[in-house]
């Protein structure tokens, strides 16, 4: 990302998107550059017009959230069918276990503190 980035601010400031130009932003951020990472991103970026690229994705519209999610109402029916009553020994043996938690962990954030 931070290679995107440098193109960006040099775009911003009005600097030639170079080879050279975005070492130079990496390395001042202190990143550790690699050439071919900035090969790469200097030829991808060669015909690319960033301003217009910009103003189509601030455009665009935002994904849906998706064409396959749930209804609330199924996700809650699914919910209620899927429970089911737990057994009172079941209960008991999970305080026993949080309880051994506790004394283990020292009686919880308590002891952080003071």
């Amino acid at each position: 990302m931070e290679y995107i980035y440098a193109a960006l601010t040099l775009n911003e400031s009005g600097e030639s998107i170079t080879e050279d130009a975005v070492t130079e932003v990496l390395e001042a951020a202190g990143v550790d550059v690699e050439d071919s990472r900035v090969k790469a991103l200097v030829a991808a970026l060669e015909d690319v017009d960033i301003e217009e690229a910009i103003d189509t994705a601030a455009a665009a519209p935002a994904p849906a959230a998706g064409a396959g999610a749930a209804s609330e109402a199924e996700v809650e029916d699914e919910a209620d069918t899927d429970e089911e009553e737990p057994d009172e020994t079941e209960e008991e043996e999970a305080d026993e276990a949080d309880d051994e938690d506790d004394e283990a962990s020292g009686e919880g954030l308590g002891n952080l503190f003071g």
